[in-house]
């Protein structure tokens, strides 16, 4: 197929509505067909109200917030409202034992009291181009681990080219699984500043109970303020910078809604794969997601039992701890939920009718045949990489000591018999060393050294008893064995680990502080944490790493040639880009639903639900003393909801979401915000492979909470006095 019609034949496919309400769709390509969809549904505003190069719309009040969160500019002094556990690194780091934001709440009543978040940023989408066509050019008669190979320089060029001099940033995505590139453009604002969050025992009421469950009762919503030069551009902070005067930002409504009603979500999802093949999901069901699982599983209780000791150490371990357990309740999820539909095969009964079609045709006939045999190839090393990963990673220290191979690889080429400052690997050294000091002062501000020990000690018993021998450092547990004794058994390690803990320069500042002043590779190769993660880095490398470089490279070259025929077997086949992290739009209804057989579940839950879960004292279900009272004396002040008579906490809507959207505004027909998304449910915990038509729901905190709460329990009517309130 020509790359021309190859290209208008995506565009027809991009412009064509989704089944239900599955979609993440491009907002700059919605088309007459999906914005034709999204009017009948309810949608009150135009086109060029949801995205326009020349004009400010929807699409311009809209952020990356942080890394990999979204979050929604809601005045005219850019104010940002994202969730609380976007903003949960920031509200820890701002907190101390006598300042305890995260455990008590916090609201800046002036800008002097907004807090600097240190090392947060905001991105604005400033446009989106198609550039298939350069992509396309420069890698062209290339395929499998060479075209891959090459797709990081060309992206780079390419934006770089785009974006040279305008002080903007630009990365391509690839879409359709390298089968259309996309080029997003992006402001960056680095002067964030924390303006409120709610206690802890609100913004992350139920815990890990609840987590990707419903009902619901969280208050996830956090506050922050974008700041800017005196030119509204961007700049480092500055007690001399100003909020920002954004092109756009959302009203907000406090009208409320009924079942049924439209709701639309704008963001950027991170990742999904609704192309994978049987082969991906039957991997990730019989060996990674469970492999993940375990790993986390041990990690956080060794977390916890430390945590339940000391409110310092449950302050330190806090966020980490949040971003372990969130996606180790996800993985088991996924796999059940893969499993209990059948996923595997729905799957199978797509790829035979691909089959079908594919006889005679040589560029497909043989995909499949090629997928089982790059499968059968990584399969058996699957396990190992996630030990590795999840497991012998999982240990903050060891993560740290693994950032000292590259300094040993830089000692190795050291050439002693020249002078100080004249080698060329001395520059190496001194940059690596620099970035190595920089990497331990962050470790030590976060590091809770008992269960730490305990994890090296866990994950490497676990890498022993679950792992095929013939993929362990055999030196390591044989030396192990013949100094601590049976490797069968966590005493062996636990002995390992104290000896570790105990010895290791990175933990001794007078040990590193020499060490740095002066490295040297025998120092270096003696510390017994760098000796521990270097004998798995180094297995791993020679066992591990080259299977899957092979199959990365042979699993993406064979997923745009098969995506490639999918299309062309039936260019009138609905379908939609994978999430890329890029910003999306996705639209349904708020909607009740029934997970199974007699029950139903409503679309909101309230206040009352919460004070029927509160548990004095417990972790995951205690109260602030205000709220209970607030909520005793009915308090409910302009956010009360006339359908309930009371305040509506959480709702639901069929949109289609993803990690990524954590933060996503959720607004109503006339684009007004209505509530901020920050889950999915666990019925439909397969939606990163496959979208549920019928149980899919993403969970979203009621504006009107929010409000509630910055106003009547936090007594901020400046930041209520900001909003356009409709």
């Amino acid at each position: 197929m020509k790359k021309a019609t190859l290209f208008l034949l995506l565009l027809f496919i991009i412009l064509k509505p989704a089944r239900a309400d599955e979609g993440m769709w491009l907002v700059h390509l919605l088309g007459e067909q999906v914005y034709n969809d999204m009017v009948k549904r309810g949608l009150k505003l135009t086109k060029e109200q949801l995205y326009s190069l020349n004009k400010a719309s929807l699409k311009d009040a809209i952020i990356i917030f942080g890394g990999g969160c979204t979050g929604e500019i809601v005045s005219k002094e850019g104010l940002i409202f994202t969730n609380h556990h976007c903003g949960y690194d920031a509200i820890a780091s701002a907190s101390s034992m006598e300042r305890n934001y995260l455990q008590n709440g916090f609201y800046a009543k002036t800008r002097q009291e907004e807090i600097p978040a240190a090392g947060m940023t905001v991105q604005f989408l400033v446009r989106i181009d198609d550039v298939t066509k350069q992509v396309e050019e420069a890698v062209a008669g290339l395929a499998g681990a060479e075209r891959a190979g090459k797709l990081p320089s060309v992206f780079s060029e390419v934006a770089k080219k785009a974006t040279e001099g305008s002080g903007y940033e630009g990365r391509v995505s690839s879409l359709f699984k390298g089968n259309q590139f996309l080029l997003f453009v992006y402001e960056r604002y680095r002067d964030i500043r924390l303006v409120g969050n709610p206690a802890e025992s609100i913004g992350k009421f139920g815990g890990d109970t609840d987590n990707w469950e419903w009902p619901r009762h969280t208050g996830d919503f956090s506050i922050f303020r974008v700041y800017a030069n005196k030119d509204n551009k961007p700049a480092d902070y500055s007690v001399d910078n100003v909020p920002l005067k954004p092109r756009y930002y959302l009203p907000v409504s406090t009208k409320g809604f009924k079942d049924g009603d439209y709701a639309m979500i704008y963001g950027y999802p991170g990742s999904t794969n609704r192309y994978e093949t049987s082969y991906g999901v039957k991997l990730a069901t019989d060996v990674s997601n469970n492999a993940i699982v375990r790993l986390r599983d041990a990690r956080l209780k060794l977390m916890m039992e430390q945590m339940e000791k000391d409110p310092a150490v449950r302050l330190k371990l806090a966020s980490d701890y949040a971003g372990i357990a969130n996606y180790w309740k996800f993985f088991d999820g996924e796999a059940k939920q893969l499993l209990k539909y059948d996923v595997y095969g729905q799957k199978k009964k797509e790829e035979e009718k691909f089959l079908g079609w594919a006889k005679g045709k040589k560029d497909y006939e043989t995909l499949f045949d090629q997928y089982g045999a790059a499968y059968a190839d990584w399969s058996p090393y699957t396990k190992a990489r996630v030990y590795y990963l999840e497991g012998i990673m999982g240990s903050p220290l060891a993560a740290l000591a693994s950032r000292m191979i590259p300094l040993e690889a830089a000692l190795l080429k050291a050439d002693p018999s020249r002078e100080p400052g004249t080698s060329p690997a001395k520059a190496d050294i001194d940059k690596l060393t620099a970035s190595l000091a920089s990497a331990r002062t962050e470790f030590l501000t976060g590091e809770d050294l008992a269960s730490d020990r305990n994890i090296m000690a866990t994950t490497a018993m676990m890498y022993y008893k679950d792992i095929d021998p013939s993929q362990q450092p055999k030196d390591f547990y044989q030396n192990l064995k013949t100094t601590y004794g049976d490797p069968g058994t966590l005493t062996a390690y636990d002995k390992m680990a104290t000896y570790v803990f105990d010895n290791t320069m990175l933990l001794k500042d007078d040990k590193w502080n020499a060490f740095i002043a002066k490295p040297d590779l025998t120092t270096l190769q003696a510390d017994p944490a760098f000796a521990y993660v270097s004998a798995f880095v180094k297995n791993y490398n020679a066992v591990v790493d080259k299977h899957y470089r092979d199959f990365v490279a042979s699993n993406n070259e064979l997923g745009r040639m098969y995506l490639k025929g999918v299309m062309e077997m039936n260019p009138k086949k609905i379908m939609y880009p994978d999430a890329t992290f890029t910003m999306r739009v996705s639209f349904g209804n708020v909607k009740s639903y029934v997970p199974r057989d007699a029950v139903k579940y409503d679309y909101v839950c309230t206040l009352t639900g919460v004070i029927q879960k509160y548990k004095p004292g417990n972790y995951e279900f205690d109260l602030p003393a205000n709220l209970i009272q607030a909520y005793q004396q009915k308090n409910f002040g302009a956010y009360k909801d006339a359908a309930t008579n009371d305040i509506v906490v959480n709702f639901i809507t069929t949109n289609d979401i993803t990690g990524g959207n954590s933060g996503s505004p959720v607004l109503n027909a006339n684009g007004e915000l209505i509530g901020l998304a920050f889950d999915g449910n666990y019925e439909a915990l397969s939606h990163r492979i496959a979208f549920d038509k019928d149980l899919n729901r993403t969970i979203c905190v009621d504006v009107r909470y929010v409000l509630w709460c910055i106003d009547v329990l936090g007594g901020a009517k400046n930041i209520i006095s900001e909003l356009t309130i409709k």
